[in-house]
């Protein structure tokens, strides 16, 4: 069965395309073994958030580092809740079918709407990462100033004519198998900067922590929350799987590694770079050595690849409304070259990579893998009509996600607007 347009929103991690540009999983080909389908659930949850986490904790503090635990439990459990909604409906094979099968057209419109914006915003996040990351890498050495733009703005709208191509293709399965190299990136991302705190001279601070900074909390929610947003891709890998009875232990294996790998990198960060730590690790390497430039060039090649492959659901979903006389390939390439164009604005906008994806995280992430999958299930399996300890559990969660939205966006948002 092919997914629909909408569902291609569901994945902002890694998502495959066919010859005819059509979006699919990488899973969706054929029955899916235990071991693939952990290793394609690992390559959802492992993105650019584990960059940020670091930047997470010295906003938080180090007892911040509980709230990370309680959203990997809280999103582990969703994403349970996700297998059950599907067993109770087998005719559920992606993200929008559980929204409508709870609450209709309005449902599938408020999943797939949800989705379309993360990546919409998490593509735009990539460009001002490349464009913080090649500033950092070359802005002593190559001065670039156009039409009054500095290093970093003109190092995004360059990247952007580098990904313009990539966006114009139908057949892009060579950038798709790259893209998904999430957990190879993320484990060489984290074996660099702990080579660079232990045999680069850069070593640990652990004097200049802080134990807790209230103030600094919800940034660090919202920023952990990102880490955690996979769960639109799991009807897909539930449906791929040769045996989706080990589902849940599936979810397990995935949810471990990558709270392991997120509060690793969180822990060798912060004591690497203290209060200090950007919202992208990486701008604090020295770019002399060696193990940085792997860093560094690891984060860098990543976003190129993926960019094309998560706006292609937005384009898709536009065309897809056309006319007939319309969907011609010109109409085509002037929709993609104007989302390209228009996430270029955007980045030179919002140039403030930390307080993007806090935002995101606060009110998209925590929208699609906390509170729709609950409000989804109570639906779906109807215990919301009796009170029991499962609902009063479920009830709390979706609270503390509408607190975690609620304050992490306001705080997002200001931030945003005191550094414009």
């Amino acid at each position: 069965m092919e997914p629909k347009s909408d569902d291609g929103s569901s994945n902002i991690r890694v998502r495959l395309l066919d010859n005819d540009g059509r979006i699919e999983d990488n899973t969706i080909s054929g029955p899916t073994s235990f071991s693939r389908t952990c290793f394609n659930g690992l390559n959802a949850l492992s993105g650019v958030g584990i960059l940020s986490v670091p930047y997470a904790l010295a906003s938080g503090g180090w007892l911040s580092l509980i709230f990370l635990f309680i959203i990997a439990l809280s999103t582990y459990y969703t994403s349970l809740l996700i297998q059950r909604c599907m067993d109770i409906d087998p005719t559920i094979r992606n993200y929008p079918d559980i929204g409508e099968r709870a609450f209709g057209t309005m449902g599938r419109m408020l999943v797939s709407t949800t989705m379309n914006v993360e990546l919409y915003m998490v593509v735009t996040g990539f460009l001002i990462l490349e464009g913080d990351n090649l500033q950092n890498l070359f802005g002593d050495h190559i001065q670039l100033q156009i039409f009054g733009l500095d290093g970093k703005q003109c190092f995004v709208i360059i990247i952007s004519l580098i990904i313009l191509p990539t966006v114009w293709l139908n057949n892009m399965s060579i950038l798709s198998y790259i893209s998904a190299s999430g957990v190879l990136a993320s484990i060489l991302l984290l074996a660099s900067i702990l080579w660079a705190a232990l045999f680069d001279g850069i070593g640990f601070q652990t004097s200049q922590t802080h134990f807790i900074n209230w103030k600094g909390m919800p940034t660090a929610i919202s920023l952990y929350a990102f880490c955690y947003c996979a769960h639109p891709v799991f009807p897909t890998l539930y449906t791929s799987m040769i045996n989706p009875k080990k589902f849940s232990k599936v979810m397990f294996v995935c949810f471990l590694l990558c709270t392991i790998s997120y509060a690793s990198m969180a822990i060798v960060g912060y004591l690497m770079f203290g209060p200090s730590v950007f919202s992208q690790i990486t701008l604090n390497l020295p770019t002399n050595k060696i193990s940085s430039k792997v860093a560094i060039y690891t984060t860098l090649v990543n976003p190129i690849a993926k960019y094309s492959l998560m706006i292609k659901p937005l384009e898709n979903s536009i065309e897809n409304q056309l006319p007939i006389h319309y969907k011609t390939r010109v109409c085509s390439l002037l929709i993609r070259t104007a989302f390209v164009i228009s996430t270029v604005i955007v980045a030179l906008a919002i140039p403030f990579f930390g307080y993007l994806m806090s935002l995101v995280g606060a009110f998209l992430s925590v929208t699609a893998s906390i509170v729709l999958p609950c409000l989804c299930f109570l639906k779906i399996s109807g215990i919301y009509q009796r009170l029991g300890f499962e609902q009063v559990f479920i009830v709390g969660i979706v609270i503390m996600g509408i607190t975690i939205m609620l304050v992490g966006t306001y705080t997002s948002v200001l931030q945003i607007i005191s550094h414009l």
